[in-house]
């Protein structure tokens, strides 16, 4: 019993020693935590404002190191959530259009046209769906914490103006490794190509793919305006939650204390980083639209008539891709979004 008492003894004034803070045995100096932008775009913002409250708030017990540009993963964001799930990765904020190859049910969000509002996303996300896809996610070996949003994905292409499924016809557009997007596009009559975003940027600038889609925040941040990316088209046609998550076998390394400070501070810096994300991009609040505007982008939005073209030329795509993302849960949203409040 001596020689324990004395070796807790030793092992108490060697972390106090190394500056360990109490009740951290165990913890890792350093907790990975993987996005897939940098730090000035709302996705990284939400990163770096968790980071700092949960630092903050266990005294530095969970320090977290933001790693952007999926370099965790060499740039495949494709490969971030099972990286997760193997303790590659020990933290992130994940795309939901990423992370869909192993959870099939969050193509959801990527069904052409679902959700026609922010009020409809809303619906989903902090709904019966939000609850449902958290469960799933958990499942898979990941806990969820909180939803966060990249924002509706509009299209830009450096040749015309589009404003029907015709002015596609032919087009390059680089799209996320998903076979979703692949279905959606090609049903429109362009010529869709997976690549990562990293690889997206240097493509653009040489002329390798016309356009791309995602949201303004992207768009404005990573100036595509300058690399020839001049029409820009309003459509709204799929948005991008984001998921904070934890690794399972670092949350349960955590006492119960420091998982709630986590849970809580993923819950807040997640509705931070949504107000964000839609900071001048709403019908209220247009000004990140105008300020792209100023760079000679041509914005084309469409008419009722014209956005039902869309909605009709993908619907083959929404009904196949209802199979694969599970009706009953394609009718629990569809049921919440003819539901929410406006």
């Amino acid at each position: 019993m001596k020689v324990r008492n004395l070796l807790g003894a030793v092992a108490c004034a060697a972390a106090m020693l190394l500056g360990a803070p109490a009740g951290a045995a165990g913890y890792k100096s350093e907790y990975k935590l993987s996005i897939v932008v940098g730090t000035t775009f709302p996705w990284g913002q939400g990163a770096v404002i968790w980071s700092d409250l949960v630092r903050e708030r266990t005294d530095g017990r969970i320090n977290i190191k933001i790693y952007p540009g999926t370099s965790l993963v060499q740039g495949d964001q494709t490969r971030e959530f099972p990286a997760i799930r193997q303790g590659l990765i020990d933290m992130a904020i994940g795309s939901t259009i990423n992370w869909s190859p192993q959870i099939k049910e969050l193509n959801l969000f990527s069904l052409p046209f679902l959700m026609p509002d922010y009020a409809a996303i809303d619906a989903l996300i902090h709904g019966e769906v939000g609850r449902l896809l958290f469960e799933r996610i958990e499942k898979a070996g990941v806990v969820p914490l909180a939803w966060g949003e990249n924002g509706y994905r509009q299209l830009s292409n450096s040749r015309h103006a589009v404003r029907t499924p015709a002015d596609l016809k032919g087009l390059k557009l680089r799209v996320v490794g998903s076979p979703l997007y692949i279905d959606t596009f090609t049903a429109l009559g362009a010529n869709p190509t997976q690549m990562s975003w990293a690889d997206a940027q240097p493509a653009l600038a040489t002329g390798a793919v016309d356009g791309q889609e995602n949201p303004l925040s992207i768009y404005a941040g990573s100036k595509l305006y300058d690399v020839a990316q001049k029409h820009l088209t309003l459509w709204n046609y799929v948005a991008d939650p984001l998921v904070f998550v934890v690794n399972r076998e670092v949350w349960q390394s955590w006492s119960e204390e420091d998982r709630a400070i986590v849970r809580k501070a993923a819950e807040e810096a997640a509705l931070q980083e949504i107000e964000i994300a839609r900071k001048g991009v709403t019908p209220e609040d247009t000004s990140l639209l105008d300020e792209i505007a100023t760079h000679d982008v041509t914005v084309t939005t469409l008419s009722d008539e014209e956005h039902q073209a869309f909605v009709q030329a993908t619907r083959p795509v929404f009904d196949k891709w209802k199979k694969t993302v599970g009706e009953a849960l394609v009718d629990q949203a569809e049921r919440d979004i003819a539901a929410r409040a406006r």
